[in-house]
C-alpha cells in the first residue's frame, strides 16, 4: 500500500482558508480532509466540467458534506467569490478538488490555464498544497497518478494578497516540486550502479554501430566496460581522463568504463581550436586521453596530445586479453547486478561526487568547465524518463557528440538505464546516412537541431520517420515553416526543447498532444507553438528584471530566467568570481530571457546577451565586432562606436548576423566580401560572418557609454521591416 505523508503543517491556517492543491486522488483527498478536521470543518469546491473521478465525487458529495459545484463556462466570478466567502465566514475551510484532465506524464499540475485564471480571479488568496507522487523504481520515478509508492503533501506558506495569484501559485508548486523530487526520487544511487543495473536487467538490448552495422547486445557492452574499468583503475591515477571519441561503440564503452571505474570522463570537443583544447586540458588537469588511431587519422589538424599520454582503445582492449574479456562478458550475462556492482566497486562514489565534466563552447573566451555529479545525472535521466515514453528496446538515434551534454545524458546514458536500443553514428551532419539509419533501424526517438533536421527532410521519404515517436530539436529556434513542412511531407511533429549544459541539459520540452475526448473540452496541452516546452518535473523557474536581479517579476512577464532543480550544476570549475554572479539563494541565472505561462510552458524572448544561436553554435557578437574593428580604417575625426553586430531570425540557420555600421555608407557588397575574407584569414568560422550591412548615421549608445542594444535592435528591425 502506498505511503502518504504530510509536511509543512506549521503553515496550516489558524482561521478558515481556501486550500488549492496541484492534484489529488481519492486516498490523498481523504488524508487532507482528515488533517483539516473532516465534515464539521471542511467544505469542497469543484468544477462540473473538469469533474473528479466518480469515487472522489461520491466522497465530496456524501450526505452531511458541503460541496460547491460550479460551471467554469457559466459562472460569474463575483457571484462565485461570494459563495466561497460565505462558506469561509461560516467557519469552514474550502478545499478545491481538481479533476484529472488529459495531460502529459510529467506536468506539474492538473489545473488547466483557464481554471488557474478563474481561481485567481476570485481574489481570495489561496493556501497552496503541493502533492508529489513518487515511485521507488527508476521507471517513472515522478508520477502524476496512481500507482505510486510514496506521496507527500506539502503545506506551503500562504502568499501575500495581490495580483498574479495564478503565477504565484504555480511558482510555489514548482519550487515544492524541485525540493520534493530531490528528496524522494531514487537519486541516492551512484551513476555506475544505475548503468550496471540498467544494462544487466536488459541484456537483450543492443547497441547498433551505424558506421559498420555491427550490433553488440548490452551484456557484451557491460562485460567489456567492466573489464576496461578494471584495467583503467590499475593504469590511471588521476581523478579525470580525457576522451576524444565520437558516438559509436568505442565512445560509449569508454565512457561506461570510466564511470564504473570511478574516473571522471572529460569528453572533449574535437572540433575546437588549439587554444580551447589547451585550456580544457589545463582546467581539468587531465594527463591521459582515450582515443582511437583510426579516429585520429580523420582529424589530422587537431592538436593531438603527445603519444605517451594516449590510450588507444583498440590496443588497450587487445592488451586486456581475449580470455579476460570473455570472463567479464560471461559474468555480465549471468551474474546478478548486485554482484557486478560489488566486484566493480560501483558504489564507491557518493551522490555529490563528480561523475562527468563537460566544457562549454568557449566562444567568448576560455571554455567553462561544468561539473556534473552522480545525483545530477541520475536525477536528470529519471526526469527525462518522465516525459518520453518508449517501449523497452525501442531505438534511440545517438548521433550528437558525447562532448555535448545532450549527447551524454539523453543519447548515451538514458538508453542504458532503461534498456532502449542505441543506434550510434559519429556525426549529426551526414543527413543521408542518418535518414537511412532512422528508417532501417526503426528509431523511435531522434535528437537533432532544426538545421540538421532540415537536411534530413531533403533526403527523407514519407516512410522514413514512420516509427519515430519523438523528434526532439533544440540548440536554435525552430522555424514554423520547417515544422509545417516536416508535418506535411513526413507526418512528423518536430518538438522544440530548451536546455543548457549547466542543467544536464534539458529544462523544458514540447511533447505530442494527447488524443482529446469530445467530453473533455479542457486539457493541459503537451505542446505550445512558439514555446520551448513544459518545464521538467523537479525543476523550478523564477523570472527577474533583466536589469535588476533583486526585483522578481511574475512568471508571465518577460525577464531573466533563473532555475533551480536536481539537474542544475553548482558552478563552473575554478571560477569563483563568475559563480558569484550567476547564483543567488540556490538559483542559477541562465542569461536567457523568457516567460512562463500558467501551464508551465517557457517562451524564450531572447538568447543570451550578445550571442546568437546559428546552426546550433553559440556565436558571440562581441568577438565578431572585435575582429571586424581590427580591420577597419576609421574616418579622420570619427568618434563613437563604428559598428555593432546583431542577430536576426533566419529560416535556414535559426539566426543570422547583420552588421550595423556607421562607417560603411556605400559599396556594401564589396565591404562584406572584404570582411569575410579577413575573418577567414583569422580562421573565424563562416557562420560568424555577417550576412549584410545596415548603414546608420551613428551606433546608439547609453549615457554610460555602453551599447544601447534596444536602440540598435530598433534600427535593424526598421531597416529590415521586422515586426517583433
Amino acid at each position: 500500500m502506498a505511503t502518504i505523508s504530510i509536511t509543512g503543517t506549521e503553515n496550516l491556517a489558524t482561521a478558515p482558508a481556501f486550500y488549492v492543491p496541484n492534484r489529488l486522488d481519492d486516498a490523498i483527498l481523504r488524508r487532507i480532509d482528515t488533517l483539516l478536521g473532516g465534515a464539521r470543518k471542511v467544505a469542497f469546491m469543484t468544477d462540473e466540467i473538469l469533474r473528479p473521478e466518480k469515487k472522489m465525487m461520491r466522497y465530496i458529495q456524501a450526505p452531511g458534506r458541503r460541496c460547491l459545484v460550479f460551471n467554469f463556462r457559466k459562472a460569474d466570478v463575483r457571484e462565485l467569490r461570494e459563495k466561497v466567502m460565505t462558506i469561509l465566514m461560516s467557519g469552514y475551510d474550502v478545499l478545491y478538488v481538481p479533476g484529472r484532465p488529459h495531460r502529459n506524464m510529467g506536468c506539474i499540475s492538473d489545473l488547466p490555464e483557464p481554471f488557474m485564471r478563474e481561481l485567481a480571479a476570485l481574489h481570495i488568496t489561496p493556501l497552496p498544497l503541493y502533492v508529489g507522487m513518487y515511485r521507488k523504481s527508476r521507471e517513472r520515478a515522478y508520477a502524476t497518478e496512481a500507482p505510486y509508492d510514496f506521496a507527500e503533501v506539502q503545506v506551503l506558506p500562504k502568499p501575500a494578497p495581490g495580483t498574479h495569484m495564478g503565477e504565484r501559485l504555480l511558482q510555489a508548486w514548482m519550487e515544492a516540486s524541485a525540493e520534493g523530487y530531490r528528496r524522494h526520487s531514487p537519486t541516492h544511487k551512484s551513476l555506475a550502479r544505475m548503468l550496471i543495473e540498467g544494462l544487466r536487467s536488459n541484456p537483450g538490448g543492443q547497441l547498433t554501430d551505424g558506421m559498420d552495422g555491427s550490433k553488440l547486445p548490452y551484456y557484451k557492452v557491460l562485460g567489456v566496460s567492466l573489464a576496461l574499468a578494471k584495467h583503467l583503475r590499475s593504469l590511471v591515477t588521476e581523478p579525470r581522463i580525457g576522451i576524444l571519441l565520437p558516438p559509436g561503440k568505442g565512445g560509449v564503452i569508454a565512457n561506461y568504463a570510466c564511470i564504473i571505474a570511478g574516473i571522471v570522463p572529460v569528453n572533449i570537443n574535437y572540433t575546437s581550436s588549439e587554444a580551447a583544447f589547451r585550456s580544457i586540458v589545463k582546467q581539468s588537469g587531465i594527463r591521459r586521453f582515450i582515443t582511437a588511431r583510426a579516429f585520429m587519422d580523420k582529424l589530422p589538424s587537431f592538436p593531438w596530445p603527445a603519444e605517451e599520454s594516449l590510450l588507444y582503445l583498440d590496443r588497450t582492449l587487445k592488451g586486456i586479453g581475449a580470455g579476460k574479456l570473455a570472463y567479464w562478458v560471461g559474468l555480465a550475462r549471468v551474474a546478478p547486478a548486485g554482484l557486478l556492482c560489488l566486484l566493480s566497486g560501483a558504489d564507491r562514489q557518493k551522490p555529490e561526487d563528480e561523475a562527468a565534466l563537460l566544457f562549454t563552447s568557449g566562444s567568448a573566451g576560455e571554455p567553462k568547465g561544468v561539473s556534473l555529479t552522480n545525483r545530477m545525472l541520475v536525477g536528470h535521466v529519471l526526469q527525462m524518463r518522465s516525459i518520453w515514453y518508449l517501449e523497452q528496446h525501442d531505438n534511440v538515434l545517438a548521433s550528437l557528440p558525447i562532448f555535448h551534454s545532450f549527447g551524454l545524458t539523453a543519447s548515451t546514458l538514458m538508453p542504458a538505464f532503461f534498456g532502449y536500443g542505441m543506434v550510434t553514428y559519429p556525426s549529426p551532419l551526414e543527413a543521408k546516412k542518418l535518414v537511412e539509419l532512422i528508417e532501417r533501424e526503426h528509431c523511435a526517438l531522434v535528437f537533432s537541431t532544426p538545421t540538421f533536421a532540415r537536411s534530413m527532410l531533403r533526403r527523407a521519404n514519407p516512410n522514413t520517420f514512420r516509427h519515430v515517436k519523438y523528434f526532439v530539436v533544440g540548440a536554435e529556434k525552430l522555424q514554423k515553416a520547417l515544422a509545417d513542412e516536416f508535418r506535411s511531407k513526413c507526418g512528423v511533429q518536430l518538438l522544440e526543447g530548451y536546455g543548457l549544459t549547466e542543467c544536464s541539459p534539458v529544462v523544458a520540452a514540447n511533447l505530442p498532444d494527447p488524443v482529446i475526448d469530445d467530453d473533455m473540452p479542457y486539457y493541459i496541452p503537451s505542446t505550445r507553438a512558439g514555446s520551448v516546452g513544459h518545464v521538467l518535473a523537479g525543476m523550478a523557474v523564477r523570472i527577474t528584471d533583466p536589469d535588476d536581479d533583486t526585483r522578481e517579476l511574475p512568471l508571465s512577464e518577460q525577464g531573466m530566467i533563473w532555475l533551480k532543480g536536481i539537474n542544475v550544476f553548482g558552478g563552473y570549475i575554478g571560477d569563483p568570481e563568475l559563480n558569484k554572479g550567476i547564483f543567488r539563494d540556490g538559483w542559477f541565472k541562465t542569461g536567457d530571457l523568457g516567460r512562463v505561462d500558467l501551464n508551465a510552458f517557457i517562451t524564450l524572448g531572447g538568447r543570451r546577451a550578445r550571442f546568437s544561436k546559428i546552426g546550433g553554435e553559440m556565436v558571440p557578437h562581441e568577438a565578431v565586432e572585435d575582429a571586424i574593428t581590427d580591420m577597419l580604417m576609421l574616418p579622420e575625426g570619427f568618434s563613437g562606436r563604428p559598428i555593432a553586430i546583431l542577430g536576426v531570425p533566419d529560416e535556414q540557420k535559426g539566426e543570422a548576423l547583420v552588421l550595423l555600421s556607421a562607417v560603411h555608407p556605400t559599396q556594401h557588397a564589396e565591404a562584406l566580401a572584404e570582411i569575410r575574407s579577413y575573418l577567414q584569414s583569422r580562421k573565424i568560422p563562416m557562420l560568424w560572418c555577417p550576412r549584410q550591412i545596415i548603414a546608420v548615421e551613428a551606433i546608439p549608445a547609453l549615457p554610460s557609454g555602453k551599447l544601447d542594444l534596444k536602440g540598435c535592435r530598433y534600427l535593424v528591425n526598421e531597416a529590415l521591416k521586422i515586426n517583433i
